[in-house]
């Protein structure tokens, strides 16, 4: 009978396997030695990250109001590097609409200054900062929920297929580059991606960005980016300002404009033509640090409001979100629990876009 692989070490061949084994290890030991004293290992990091929340919805029109426990996003992070400028990023996501876990990030990273790198393979394009910071390093909650954050097409969150270029010249950031998004694939079109931005106080060194520095930065930024193909076209401008004041407690202000023309569009059911919208932010951390132990942290409140119109053949259908959020942050983007409510209402609206209102409990885990 053969042996499977539950039973190859307890079965009745398990003492001649082990005693072969064993003469294999000790032959094997220089051997292994010899090779791990030529052959380094190369710096390896990893990685992982969890949303996780309980919500009740009001829907209008809904025979019942559903309570859920929501896996919002679980990731895996692994990071490695071939010699000071050659490195490699891949990162997974599990999805929660179908269960699946995909690869978000696959870059070969060649980072030869601050001012010269080149990336290649799966990862953010140049974009707004919204799209930059994604919902781990967002300052809300509800990401990319009001239709104007995280507008452009994608392959998997907000990620895309290409090459770019990016660098930082003290103060100013620019990235441009060429990707595939799902509508180019198979064709000769590919969509060209740019982003500058300036930092008036603080630097922001780096490809990625935050909604957020909970008081470590001051900022005051203002960004710009488009992409690009045959024709059709999505532009964004965005700005932050976060002051740390004299009391210690954090005031940080945020607003975004999009305009989609023909390019994007996320966050609806009906495929629309033409959508532009605005978001604006404020939040406040205290500076009071409460609680016990490990578990010390402090309290930020943030209210936002999102408005959006789209065409989708008939009418222009207008789109209004608010959100309110009580957080409180025991360490930055690695422990944070959200307690949250987002509106939502439609004006002029298909069946399918129905007014709904949201209330949760949300915990965002990093390590």
């Amino acid at each position: 009978m053969k042996a499977s692989p539950r039973d190859i070490t307890t079965g009745a061949f398990a003492p001649k396997l082990l005693a072969m084994a064993g003469v294999a290890l000790l032959a094997a030991l220089p051997t292994a030695q010899a090779f791990a004293a030529e052959i380094p290992l190369p710096t390896i990091s990893v990685g992982a990250g969890m949303r996780s929340s309980f919500t009740h919805t009001s829907v209008d029109g809904a025979a019942e109001d559903p309570n859920d426990f929501n896996l919002n996003s679980a990731r895996l992070y692994l990071g490695g590097t071939v010699n000071d400028y050659i490195k490699f990023t891949l990162n997974t996501e599990y999805d929660n609409a179908d269960s699946k876990v995909q690869v978000i990030d696959a870059i070969a990273r060649f980072e030869f200054s601050p001012q010269v790198n080149i990336w290649a393979g799966r990862f953010l394009p140049p974009s707004d900062r919204a799209n930059l910071n994604g919902p781990y390093y967002s300052n809300e909650w509800g990401f990319a929920t009001e239709g104007v954050q995280d507008g452009f097409p994608f392959f998997a969150a907000g990620r895309d297929n290409g090459v770019a270029y990016w660098g930082d010249f003290e103060k100013l950031k620019v990235s441009a580059g060429f990707f595939d998004v799902p509508s180019t694939t198979g064709d000769s079109k590919v969509v060209s991606a740019a982003r500058v931005q300036y930092d008036f106080w603080d630097a922001e060194p780096g490809y990625y960005l935050n909604g957020t520095y909970y008081g470590e930065k001051n900022i005051l930024a203002l960004g710009a980016s488009t992409q690009l193909v045959s024709g059709d076209n999505a532009y964004t401008i965005d700005g932050i300002m976060e002051k740390k004041l004299a009391g210690g407690g954090v005031v940080t202000l945020s607003a975004e404009y999009a305009k989609y023309d023909g390019f994007g569009g996320y966050g609806v059911s009906v495929p629309f033509t033409k959508s532009d919208g605005y978001f604006g932010l404020a939040s406040y951390l205290f500076p009071t640090t409460v609680g016990v132990g490990k578990l010390q942290g402090k309290f930020q409140i943030l209210g936002k409001y999102a408005s959006s119109s789209y065409d989708a053949g008939g009418p222009s259908i207008g789109r209004n979100t608010a959100e309110v959020d009580v957080n409180y942050i025991i360490k930055a983007f690695n422990a944070r629990l959200s307690l949250f409510y987002i509106d939502t209402s439609f004006d002029d609206a298909p069946p399918s876009e129905v007014d709904s209102k949201q209330i949760g409990l949300g915990l965002q885990i990093q390590i």
